[in-house]
């Protein structure tokens, strides 16, 4: 039945599930002769070469979860481009044969990358545009003296911005009408690496959902760029980066700065699918009221006894493509420590970001974790949403607490290996795994309300996926992020009907299994000036 045209993200999230008998819209096959370009120039406009970290910082990863504690660093040029270094550059290049590509601290779907970042930074007087590859800064505008002064008193005297936009066509070329929520994925993603990021310097990351998508686009000039057909980019978040908090007044206005530059075309040529033009424009985001930070009611976090610095963990976090199913099972104490850090505490990162109260709970298989019995899982991420989800979930399952003081509940015993696998549209990575998960949201309530909640979901959601690719590297093991699942399925194996929850993202932890015929090369060994 077609939604009501008052729903239209309900009605592009219906569109694009995948069912057993049919798969979203999508071209079908790989055209590679118009595979875009993962890397975004501008062309004419000054670059600005950023140093690398000569010592990275000593934060323990233990510590990467609480509130940052002694004096920050000063911003400045050093400052900045460590947190760049850490958080969205490159990770190291691949190759096999003749082929190389290049992997980056911050995951994305399909390794397509359509995030893009802009930073605004009143101390060294410029909007930059940030390039991984080269590590470097296209300076797209100068700051006068009224627009400087108008950004210092947004930011605070040691604040700064970091705009993230999204180019959908670099994920539309091989997902196709999908591509939308993965775009969204990817925003959570490198949400989650910048808030981790900042903390290794001593600072917190803020989003700022006073500014509405079209002023974001406006202070960054997009609307004063030509951008290649079928190329655009949106603006999707506003951060601040500083000390403590940002200033609590709106400003009545927004500089406009004066652009320059040109951007490169990524496609000679392009697939079009209208319908993610049309989501995108039906759920820009408003002007909307800073809401104070959600309080939830757990215990302290657990004390984790990882013996790496957390920007160790940040730099080898990897996508596994297969795992071992005969591994070492994984140890208790790690998985609690997974789920433990996936709850949205005060003060904890890269939930204090400022997004709202928790949506998104787990669901999980668990496959070969110690002492724990294989089944079905749920960790309630808001213990609000623990009573209707009981209510529309299967009247079998048992809720049964299994790790208090941690919202763990045990669903289902029984070897769920093969519903896994067939609900992660048949991959092999889900069912092999330690574990693996759906990530289920508050959907209908939520969209109803405010379209621009659809992409906040994926934020979400990909900010949990960052997490646990994190906790995964720290216990030895390997995460990915499994964006191909058979939605109404998901829902029905758990006993969901309606879409007051939908499921909105899937992840997998196991024993990764390398392929050996690959070569992993330092991720700039194409820089002379770089030490690493």
């Amino acid at each position: 039945m077609a939604e009501p045209k008052s729903h239209p993200a309900i009605a592009y999230h219906q569109r694009t599930k995948h069912h057993f008998e049919r798969f979203a819209a999508s071209l079908g096959y790989l055209d590679w002769a118009n595979q875009p370009d993962p890397f975004r120039y501008y062309r004419d406009c000054p670059r600005v070469e950023l140093p690398f970290l000569d010592q990275d910082p000593p934060l323990a990863f233990a510590n990467l979860f609480h509130p940052p504690t002694g004096d920050p660093q000063p911003v400045n040029t050093a400052s900045v481009a460590g947190m760049a270094e850490l958080s969205l550059a490159l990770s190291a290049w691949k190759r096999y044969g003749d082929n190389q590509w290049a992997l980056r601290i911050n995951p994305s779907s399909g390794n397509l990358h359509p995030t893009e970042s802009y930073w605004l930074l009143p101390q060294l007087g410029g909007l930059y545009h940030y390039n991984p590859q080269w590590h470097d800064f296209a300076r797209r505008g100068e700051l006068g003296a009224q627009a400087g002064e108008t950004l210092c008193r947004l930011c605070g005297p040691q604040g700064f911005l970091i705009a993230l936009s999204s180019i959908p066509w670099r994920e539309a070329w091989k997902y196709g009408e999908r591509a939308f929520r993965y775009c969204n994925h990817d925003i959570g993603h490198a949400l989650a690496a910048l808030a981790f990021a900042a903390r290794l310097f001593g600072w917190h990351v803020r989003w700022l959902p006073e500014i509405a998508d079209l002023e974001l686009e406006t202070l960054l000039g997009f609307d004063r760029t030509h951008w290649p057909e079928r190329e655009p980019e949106y603006g999707e978040a506003l951060l601040w980066v500083g000390q403590g908090e940002p200033p609590g007044s709106r400003l009545p206005g927004l500089p406009q700065i004066t652009v320059i530059g040109e951007p490169n075309r990524l496609s000679r040529d392009h697939q079009t699918w209208p319908i993610i033009d049309r989501t995108v424009k039906d759920c820009r985001a408003p002007s909307l009221r800073r809401e104070p930070p959600t309080q939830m009611s757990f215990a302290p976090p657990r004390q984790l006894s990882s013996e790496f610095t957390a920007a160790e963990i940040i730099r080898h976090r990897r996508s596994a493509q297969a795992f071992d199913s005969n591994g070492k099972p994984m140890a208790l104490g790690d998985f609690l420590d997974c789920l433990d850090a996936c709850l949205p505490r005060p003060g904890q990162a890269p939930f204090d970001l400022g997004l709202g109260e928790a949506n998104l709970d787990l669901f999980l298989f668990v496959h070969r974790v110690q002492d724990l019995t294989p089944g079905i899982y749920a960790l309630i991420r808001n213990p609000e949403h623990l009573e209707p989800l009981r209510s529309h979930t299967s009247d079998d399952f048992a809720w049964k607490p299994v790790a208090e003081p941690l919202p763990l509940y045990r669903l289902a015993e029984g070897d769920a290996r093969e519903a896994a696998r067939l609900l992660s549209c048949q991959q092999d990575i889900a069912g092999d795994s330690a574990f693996s998960l759906g990530m289920i949201g508050r959907f209908r309530d939520r969209v109803t309300a405010d379209a621009s909640t659809y992409r906040r979901l994926f934020w979400e959601a990909g900010m949990i996926g960052q997490v646990l690719y994190l906790m995964a590297e720290a216990c030895g093991l390997r995460g990915t992020g499994i964006g191909c699942y058979f939605d109404d399925p998901v829902h029905q194996i758990l006993g969901i009907s309606g879409d007051d929850f939908q499921s909105l993202y899937h992840f997998t932890v196991g024993v990764p299994r390398e392929d050996v015929r690959l070569t992993t090369l330092p991720p700039y060994h194409h820089l002379s000036r770089a030490k690493r």
